[in-house]
């Protein structure tokens, strides 16, 4: 059924980001858009820089409705944002760009969701020792839905110790018992459940940590999977999840807030097992 109105006008949607040609959004978003019928909206990839986005879009007509934000953008897009919701002000970044009755765009965040339900379909229900490597803001989310899942002690796992401050305030903000340790520095992670925000650059590393049985480790990477982290894992034992179900979930939020529509869900995984 379609809900295109007669000679109504097109309505659109993006993904930003750079690089965004790998992206798998558009492709989650228009399956989604024709399952329900919106065949008066368009979904996009757009090749944005941080610098970028407050010049993009208040150039931007009353047509665009919301935009899925990548990496380098989310925390140029709570800058730029009119309205900021509690979970993008508290992570100071945003996956989710929403046009607001006013005209203007709120910040939103679903990448809490989605790791929260990449890691409950993997298995894990209840957790109380975490770790997380990599401090950005994915991290940050990721320390959101592990909280949200009982964690009280989530580990943090870095290059950089000094970069880790902003995901060390979150997980204070949360009454969180954080320990941060260096990558280099360490040899395997005790956490019986871990997420990694590891880029593919860092791999390596975190593939020669010794992974132990029955660990669970979401590696938020999607592309080229069996990720070398994800392979080491299954080596020893443990139960690798694939960033792909953050993607999916998240994207399922976001074609909510975007639409208003609930997201249609087996033709959205349709969509991405084909």
């Amino acid at each position: 059924m379609s809900h295109r109105q007669a000679d109504g006008p097109v309505l659109r949607a993006a993904v930003l980001g750079r690089p965004v040609g790998h992206s798998l959004s558009p492709l989650l978003h228009r399956a989604a858009y024709a399952a329900l019928g919106l065949t008066d909206w368009t979904y996009d990839a757009l090749d944005v820089g941080p610098a970028d986005l407050p010049v993009l879009l208040a150039g931007l007509g009353p047509e665009w409705r919301g935009f899925s934000v990548t990496m380098p953008c989310k925390q140029a897009a709570v800058a730029v944002a009119d309205e900021v919701d509690a979970l993008p002000r508290l992570l100071a970044a945003a996956n989710t760009l929403v046009r607001t009755e006013g005209g203007g765009w709120r910040a939103e965040n679903t990448d809490v969701l989605g790791v929260g339900t990449a890691l409950q379909g993997g298995g894990v229900e209840q957790v109380e020792h975490a770790a997380v490597l990599g401090a950005g803001g994915t991290a940050a989310a990721a320390a959101v839905a592990l909280a949200s899942l009982g964690a009280r002690q989530v580990d943090v796992v870095v290059r950089e110790p000094a970069r880790a401050a902003d995901l060390l305030r979150v997980l204070d903000a949360l009454g969180l018992t954080a320990e941060v340790q260096r990558l280099d520095a360490t040899t395997s992670v005790a956490a019986p459940v871990v997420v990694s925000t590891v880029p593919a650059d860092g791999q390596s590393a975190v593939a020669d940590l010794v992974w132990r049985p029955r660990q669970t480790v979401l590696d938020v990477l999607y592309a080229g999977w069996p990720t070398p982290l994800a392979q080491s894992v299954d080596l020893a034992g443990g139960h690798a999840i694939s960033g792909i179900e953050v993607l999916f979930w998240q994207a399922t939020a976001q074609v909510e807030l975007m639409t208003g529509h609930p997201a249609p869900i087996a033709a959205m995984r349709a969509a991405l097992g084909a």
